[in-house]
């Protein structure tokens, strides 16, 4: 009897001991997980802040540079749909079934003012039309757009091979937003690589577009050029070798901003502050211009690399498209409008030359003392050149409106 109390008493402790062990082993445990996701916490957002910016970043500085324009705005993220795997849409092709958005800013207007959609060039955003969206907004109904993969907009995973799919990536989605906001008979305006994708989007869908206006359009420039041939020279050459490469391999801006974490807002500031300061073509920009457009321009372009790796596939090294819109000047079917600073490095004689073989109304307007943002350098003329492109949309009498002062025709 005591040797079955005992047999008994021994079997309670070792199974109290051992209930005792798996609840040590349980704490242990749950102190290692919960020990684990500190670590994971306290790491993570020092690596975020190596490139401190997010979507939500980017919508910020825009709202505080657009504090700037005096006429009331609606922004919006207008949803262009996805494109899971299988689609058949072609811009996409994302292993993610996510909602795109399209960033957008649409201004005030009078009743019954046509209406002009902005697209911004490489690199860039709407945001950097902020010194003409009041004088525009008086005489149009303006919206601007962050194209697919820049700015406040989607930035799906850029998987384009070529660039037949990469122009179908910028004319496809522009043309989903398009659809979402329900337009048609806009004056569309797009400036360099945007006056590239204006130009492809024109071509496609005429029906939807009254005037196309190229600001220092991308594009209009072929690598065969005679004028050119110093291009072909200097890549002969191994500095030129060297930059081909890191072209062909997409090295982009964007990546060396990246790079350099938070150092590269410095980058940034002392790009703006030359461009558009001491080295500017045009009208300075105030300290409080210059300090919003820096903060908007550094979120803009540290953000994730998406629509800024079309570089490669749409244009060859020195900036020449590999499919010229020049080639494309026999099948325009939209009167067109380029406006071009007198120092532009986009060539106007690119457009001179697509004017010959346009069936369409063309015109090339210039800007003294303005350069490749003559939008930015010199407002008051580019906004004199917009209203003068746009005549049969604004005056009753079009045909006697002669070209305004500080403005020459080419």
């Amino acid at each position: 009897m005591n040797l079955r109390r005992l047999s008994s008493r021994m079997a309670d402790e070792i199974s109290r001991s051992a209930q005792r062990e798996t609840s040590a082993a349980s704490s242990t445990a749950a102190v290692a997980a919960e020990n684990a996701k500190l670590k994971s916490k306290s790491i993570w957002p020092s690596v975020l802040r190596w490139i401190p910016t997010s979507t939500d970043k980017i919508i910020a500085a825009e709202k505080r540079l657009l504090s700037l324009v005096k006429t009331p705005y609606v922004q919006e993220r207008v949803n262009i749909g996805s494109g899971p795997p299988g689609s058949k849409v072609r811009w996409f092709r994302s292993e993610s079934n996510e909602e795109r958005c399209i960033n957008t800013v649409s201004f005030d207007s009078k009743e019954g003012s046509p209406t002009l959609v902005m697209i911004h060039g490489y690199g860039a955003s709407q945001g950097f039309f902020f010194r003409n969206f009041d004088a525009l907004a008086s005489r149009f109904r303006v919206i601007a757009i962050d194209q697919l993969g820049w700015g406040g907009s989607s930035r799906p995973d850029f998987t384009c091979k070529s660039t037949e799919e990469t122009e179908a990536w910028f004319i496809d989605s522009f043309e989903e937003w398009r659809k979402a906001k329900n337009l048609s008979n806009f004056i569309l305006l797009g400036h360099s690589f945007g006056g590239y994708i204006a130009s492809k989007y024109a071509l496609k869908h005429p029906e939807h577009v009254q005037h196309l206006i190229l600001v220092g359009p991308a594009g209009f420039s072929s690598e065969s050029d005679t004028k050119f041939q110093w291009v072909t020279q200097f890549k002969a050459t191994w500095k030129g070798a060297i930059f081909n490469h890191l072209w062909e391999s997409n090295f982009t801006p964007q990546k060396l901003v990246r790079g350099l974490g938070p150092l590269g807002p410095n980058l940034v500031r002392s790009y703006t502050s030359t461009r558009f300061g001491s080295y500017s073509t045009g009208t300075t920009l105030t300290e409080e211009e210059s300090g919003l457009l820096t903060d908007y321009v550094y979120h803009t372009l540290a953000a994730k690399a998406s629509g800024e790796l079309c570089l490669k596939y749409i244009f060859s090294f020195g900036a020449f498209a590999r499919s010229p819109l020049i080639h494309s000047a026999p099948d325009w079917k939209v009167p067109t409008t380029f406006i071009y600073g007198y120092l532009d490095w986009m060539n106007y004689q690119g457009a001179q030359e697509a004017g010959k073989h346009m069936k369409v109304p063309c015109e090339i307007i210039r800007v003294p003392e303005a350069g490749h943002f003559v939008f930015i350098d010199q407002p008051d003329r580019f906004h004199s050149a917009v209203l003068y492109a746009c005549r049969r949309f604004l005056s009753p009498d079009p045909d006697v409106e002669s070209l305004p002062e500080g403005l020459t025709s080419a």
